[in-house]
């Protein structure tokens, strides 16, 4: 698989592929990037790994050839037909699924391997936050290895206070333990992207916490009014005026002036629909 600028252009060319910016499409050529991300993940034969926009296959060779079985969801047509006549015939763990990674968010992934799966990604930033949605609903793999633009690895990985601080950032942390990340520049990738990506390394808790979906509906509600103070926010919401749970505020230090941002995601697990 092509892990140079010459050689990716040349099989682009090759395949009549334009790389398609909607889609994210940057294709990883550095090869220590991709060595990173195995060893992240912890790789061993045998393991049972998702991976979500496979594009050309470099990081899906690698996982391959680390004797991992690899379940991989491809939206581009093209590609996956590319995937399909190189990788598929070499490589019987591997098991291609064409469509959309936020309706597949876990490729075709056998339901007997869900127990202890991992992620290795590429992860398109279009689809960061609603595919993360869509895997925090359950069943919740091991250890996820992602590559993310910067942007949606801070707010992964944000602390309360902060302006990155929101829904995602609680239901992310609540379930997994996270890192501040690797930064891996625009020139590992082809065509190298406007911004700086970060490689995310998240290890599920021993007792992961999953929000209810009316609970996540009103932490949202909450966020996309972050600068309104949470007692005014829960006062219509909940049927007692959120009075129960602002009553923790004060051994936090708060009190019910406070805004969204400044809660800690201990106190939002308690927040009860």
């Amino acid at each position: 698989m092509p892990l140079t600028p010459s050689s990716t252009r040349e099989l682009l060319a090759r395949l009549g592929h334009q790389p398609k910016r909607f889609l994210g499409q940057n294709f990883l050529i550095d090869g220590n990037i991709v060595r990173k991300s195995l060893e992240l993940a912890g790789i061993q034969a045998g393991d049972a790994v998702v991976e979500v926009g496979p594009g050309l296959g470099t990081l899906t060779t690698a996982l391959l050839e680390a004797g991992a079985e690899v379940w991989a969801v491809e939206l581009d047509a093209n590609l996956t037909a590319h995937l399909r006549e190189t990788l598929v015939p070499l490589h019987p763990k591997l098991h291609l699924l064409e469509g959309d990674g936020v309706e597949h968010p876990r490729a075709a992934l056998a339901a007997e391997r869900e127990a202890n799966y991992k992620i290795v990604a590429n992860l398109p930033y279009a689809i960061s936050t609603p595919w993360m949605d869509a895997i925090l609903s359950g069943p919740l793999p091991a250890r996820m290895v992602l590559m993310l633009q910067q942007e949606a690895a801070q707010r992964y990985v944000a602390r309360p206070g902060s302006k990155q601080f929101g829904a995602i950032s609680i239901f992310v942390q609540s379930a997994f333990a996270t890192d501040r990340g690797h930064k891996v520049g625009a020139g590992c990738f082809y065509p190298a992207p406007d911004i700086e990506s970060v490689l995310l390394n998240l290890v599920r808790r021993p007792a992961p916490f999953i929000f209810s979906p009316a609970t996540k509906l009103l932490i949202r509600a909450c966020f996309q009014q972050r600068r309104k103070q949470i007692a005014s926010l829960l006062r219509d919401k909940l049927p007692d005026g959120g009075a129960r749970w602002l009553a923790l505020l004060p051994a936090a230090g708060l009190d019910g002036r406070a805004r969204p941002e400044d809660i800690p995601v201990a106190l939002w697990q308690q927040l009860d629909v």
